[in-house]
Order: C-alpha cells, then structure tokens, then sequence
C-alpha cells in the first residue's frame, strides 16, 4: 500500500506546541530529531538526569493533565537552545534551555501562566540522549490521515489531525489499514521502519490545538465507532535516511 508524507512535525517540549519540519533525517534505531527533548514536571516526577528512565506522562505539564498548555504557543531554535514562549496576558519568554538558569526561568514564566491548574512546583527536565516520549519505545509515530477524515465523517464534528501529536502524517493509505500492522514495514522517503505498536489514544486528544479547550471526548468516540483506542503506530527504523514531505510512504503488511 503506497501514499505519501503530507507533513513532518517535532515536538521539542513534551507537551507543548509542534513544529512543522520540510524533512528530516532519522537514524536507525533513534528517535525524531529534536523530538521531546525537554518536560516540565508537574511537582517531583522521579525523574533522576543522571540515571534517565521513561516515565508517565501523568508527571509532567501535559495536555492530557492541563489542557492550559496548549494555549501557550513555543518555538525552539535548535542551533543555539533558545525557547521562545508566548500566551495571552503573559509578557513574552525568551531562554536558553541548554543552560539551566534559562530552564528555571522557563518553569517560573510557566507557573505564573498555568497558576492553579499546576499541581505542584515546575521544574524542565532533560538529560542527553534521553526523550519524553509516551511509549517507553515510542521512537518515530505515524498518523494515517484517511483514518482521521473517517472519525470525522462518523462523529459529525471536524478533527484537527495535530490532536495527535504525531511526528508523520500520511495520506494516501486506506482508513485504519495500520490497525492490520503487526509487525510490517514501513518505507518512508529513504527510511526502512517497523511497525511495533498501535498508539493507544488518551485525553490529550480531547483538547483542540488551536484554543486550548477540552471540546472533544475523542477516545471515547474511538471506542464508540470502532470498539478501539488506537490511532495512529510507532514504528523503530531499521535502516535511517532523508524523509521530507511529498515522500513515497509504503506500507506493507
């Protein structure tokens, strides 16, 4: 089954704003480049820099937890570790993330924009080599654009497919063909993947992108229409290259 990469997309902060990308270039066995590099935990997450280890994102300022977050709209610059921040009523952020004085600075602009709905002191994480992903493997995920145009067509309501955070969007796939993964290949642009996991969806799908409001009880309408959670898989890629948009994206079961 052939189609195309519609688009690439990073998310540099666990949790907040993602960014498009014309290409990329993944490694085998790595992660998306710039992809959740930094968190913000929520109160003490557990989380040792020394001695990193996967851990819930219930730890963390993340959509599913404060849909809040979505309303203050980040930008990173890669080259030199500037996060940018801005949010309605709050004076605009400016830090280096590389440097632990600009992560404190970023945690207290944070806290002052969340108030309330921060359970506990804000502190951003991070630790080379390491990534905030949901899946303890969660490397590279893909989203099949046809899937999300039928959960649209049977709930009535229109779904920003950024719902989802992926870091690939694919069209050109029949809708939920990637529900009959198991363990297929995936070629996409240079890149040869494996398909290990569906996406098991949760409530950070319930908050609209663009407003920040939970409008939406998106895995509810999965289980409702389909009798599943997922949308969307991880797969770990085998042989690493070039993916840009406009890419071949195969799939074979």
């Amino acid at each position: 089954m052939t189609g195309h990469i519609a688009s690439l997309w990073r998310h540099p902060v666990k949790g907040f704003t993602p960014e498009r990308l014309p290409s990329a270039r993944l490694e085998a066995g790595g992660y998306f480049p710039c992809d959740r590099l930094y968190a913000v935990e929520d109160g003490p997450s557990g989380f040792d820099p020394q001695n990193p280890a996967w851990i819930t994102k219930q730890k963390f300022t993340v959509l599913a937890k404060i849909a809040q977050v979505a309303k203050a709209r980040t930008a990173y610059d890669e080259a030199t570790g500037v996060l940018s921040a801005s949010a309605e009523g709050q004076k605009s952020f400016h830090g280096v993330l590389t440097d632990e004085g600009g992560r404190e600075a970023f945690a207290d602009w944070l806290a002052a924009f969340l108030g309330d709905e921060a359970r506990g002191l804000l502190r951003v994480v991070e630790a080379p080599g390491h990534r905030f992903t949901d899946h303890p493997d969660g490397h590279v995920s893909i989203v099949n654009l046809a899937s999300v145009r039928d959960l649209e067509a049977r709930s009535g309501r229109p779904v920003d497919p950024l719902r989802f955070r992926a870091n690939l969007y694919v069209e050109g796939w029949p809708a939920w063909i990637e529900n009959e993964a198991g363990a297929a290949e995936v070629t996409i642009g240079e890149v040869s993947a494996k398909v290990f996991s569906p996406i098991v969806r949760c409530a950070a799908t319930h908050v609209d992108p663009a407003t920040g409001e939970r409008d939406f009880e998106l895995v509810a309408a999965l289980y409702e229409h389909y009798g599943h959670m997922n949308c969307g898989i991880y797969v770990s890629v085998t042989t690493g290259g070039l993916v840009a948009e406009g890419d071949r994206a195969a799939f074979e079961p």
